[in-house]
């Protein structure tokens, strides 16, 4: 495999994650014949546009598979946000499960010796971190995660990119469209610097092998600084609409969500953590900015402009719909680790924990096989079994298949783990496509809230054991 310090002519090998979404795509489209691209994505494909691309089907929620997809890869573009569930019932909030996936990639990237991951996130005000919104304290956890081993990041911060097809800018065009009278909340004052898509795209691709930015966070945006409010007014004059634009102090938070939804067409998952980091003031620090070669920024005008008259989009597979189990279930929690006891270790008390949890009606059996099952006082047949695989473990990290269990319907299909994260500052315990035997109305009212009962109480527990 060729490193990106190489001095042959080979083409670096670029993987991407998130290859199917706005930077991915685009990035793909332009920059395809410079680099060997390797498009991640959930989904075999059935038909591709440019076969000097090759694509491949990963879970990134499971090791292997992302261990797999990264082979032979030199570097990778990180561009992953878990907004949407990729189960029918998804037990965890975004910032969980992004920590989760930004930890099986930075695993799955050492193992491979990946020389350099790239990761486009957010801008980060000069702020104490428990300040900082839920979005973008989830932004700097994966930047964190990505960059806790041997593979270098180089993690590139923006603010709303500017481009045909961003869902950043389509909010703020469809508000223009749709609303002849924008009332602004007070966060639409706020200060930042938005970059276009184009000017995106080099600065990505001018750090790409490049060992200056190596282990580097670098700010990008355009040298425009310029109020949300503002952007919404420019944005209106280049649609050539006339619009009344004001600020009024009253919209709180929640309106403000429902307002931005509504009338800006996005999906609550999207609004919601973008718009709680609007509030913050987001410009680019001159310590941090980008300076590996001169760039004439477009303004935000041209930007706009160029969004609004590209008809074109990048071309993307045909994908198989993708085939799975219907009534799959994942849940994932995060346990603060003030002790700093190893997955090994927590693996360990949860099993020997939950039957004395549930002393009047549960019994935990360890069978010589690395079985562990959880009994009914009465049952002989486990309500679940879980098999350790030893192979696939470390103190760092316990993996269980779920192999059993009159609560189970499938066998071969889900896994439960516990792993240490962000230099074991939390547990992350999950369980991962999990098929119930009950029926689905039952199962989301019985069963799927005990499961979140009974490990917030072991949460609980685990933190009086570290007081």
């Amino acid at each position: 495999m060729s490193t990106p310090d190489s001095t042959t002519s080979s083409p670096l090998t670029v993987a991407i994650a998130g290859a199917g979404g706005y930077i991915g795509s685009w990035f793909i489209e332009n920059f395809k014949s410079k680099y060997k691209i390797i498009g991640l994505s959930r989904r075999k494909v059935k038909s591709n546009p440019y076969p000097e691309v090759e694509w491949r089907q990963v879970e990134l929620y499971s090791i292997s598979s992302t261990v797999e997809a990264l082979k032979g890869v030199d570097v990778a573009i990180y561009l992953v946000h878990s907004m949407n569930a990729s189960t029918r019932l998804n037990q965890g909030s975004f910032e969980d499960t992004d920590l989760l996936l930004a930890d099986n990639f930075s695993r799955a990237a050492e193992l491979n010796g990946i020389s350099q991951i790239i990761y486009l996130g957010g801008l980060i005000p000069d702020e104490p971190e428990e300040k900082l919104s839920r979005h973008l304290k989830s932004r700097l956890e994966v930047e964190k995660t990505l960059g806790s081993r041997k593979s270098k990041v180089t993690a590139l911060r923006a603010s709303i990119i500017v481009g045909p097809g961003g869902s950043s800018f389509d909010m703020i065009k469809n508000l223009v469209r749709k609303l002849p009278v924008l009332m602004c909340p007070q966060w639409t004052e706020s200060l930042t610097q938005p970059i276009s898509l184009r000017d995106t795209l080099d600065i990505i691709d001018t750090c790409i092998g490049n060992p200056s930015v190596y282990d580097k966070v670098i700010e990008i945006g355009s040298d425009e600084v310029m109020s949300y409010r503002s952007m919404l007014e420019k944005t209106a004059e280049s649609m050539g609409k006339k619009r009344l634009v004001f600020s009024i102090p009253v919209f709180s938070l929640g309106l403000s969500k429902f307002w931005v939804g509504l009338f800006g067409e996005s999906p609550p998952q999207l609004v919601s953590p973008l718009v709680e980091s609007l509030r913050h003031t987001l410009v680019i620090s001159d310590r941090l900015s980008f300076k590996e070669k001169k760039i004439d920024y477009l303004t935000y005008e041209e930007s706009v402009k160029i969004a609004l008259t590209t008809e074109a989009s990048p071309k993307l597979p045909d994908f198989y719909k993708k085939k799975g189990v219907k009534n799959t279930v994942r849940s994932i929690q995060r346990i603060p680790n003030k002790s700093r006891n190893s997955a090994l270790w927590v693996a360990n008390r949860y099993y020997l924990w939950l039957p004395k949890f549930f002393r009047f009606l549960i019994n935990g059996k360890v069978s010589n096989q690395g079985e562990i099952g959880f009994h009914l006082l009465w049952g002989k047949k486990p309500m679940l079994q879980l098999t350790l695989i030893p192979d696939r473990s470390d103190e760092q990290r316990q993996l269980f298949y779920i192999t059993g269990g009159w609560l189970v319907k499938r066998f071969d299909y889900g896994w439960m783990e516990f792993r240490e994260v962000l230099d074991s500052r939390y547990i992350v315990s999950a369980i991962h496509e999990f098929v119930p035997r009950l029926p689905w109305i039952i199962y989301i009212n019985t069963q799927a809230k005990l499961h979140l009962w009974v490990m917030n109480s072991f949460k609980r527990y685990l933190e009086k054991k570290s007081e």
